[in-house]
């Protein structure tokens, strides 16, 4: 028996050309892009969690999901925004996204941005170069079977 889950999965949208909105717009529009975030979607902690990893990227410094909701809280706070969605719970679940994106690492419960690499080395190598040619790839298979 075959099942219908997907082994891996990804939304790719395409927006305007990039302006100069500040860096928490400009991860919003990643995430969005990278279809870890809806249009229109209100609760958009994600951005900030990659803010805090970008930020301990250029420190070199791995977190905990607590130092986590620390600096998601001092970043929504800094952008007058609502504490939504910093249960520890919510936060996992969305580094879990991350994760199965290859964008963050996890190891003995201490997160960062995979290889502390920038995020557009991260899609350039891991998202462009491994999982877009590998669906694709799966995608030909099952149009051959036809």
């Amino acid at each position: 028996m075959v099942k219908d889950l997907p082994l891996n999965e990804i939304t790719l949208r395409k927006y305007e050309r990039p302006y100069d909105s500040g860096k928490r717009e400009l991860i919003k529009k990643v995430c969005l892009s990278l279809g870890l975030l809806q249009p229109g979607d209100s609760r958009d902690v994600v951005v900030d969690i990659l803010m805090a990893l970008d930020s301990a990227r250029v420190e070199r410094k791995e977190l905990t999901s607590f130092e986590m909701i620390d600096r998601v809280k001092a970043i929504r706070n800094e952008h007058s925004l609502e504490e939504k969605g910093l249960a520890e719970s919510n936060i996992r679940r969305q580094l879990k996204r991350l994760r199965d994106l290859m964008i963050v690492d996890k190891k003995a419960n201490l997160y960062r941005l995979s290889e502390f690499e920038p995020l557009s080395e991260i899609f350039e190598r891991r998202i462009e170069g491994f999982l877009i040619p590998q669906t694709v790839e799966r995608i030909k298979e099952y149009l051959e079977k036809l």
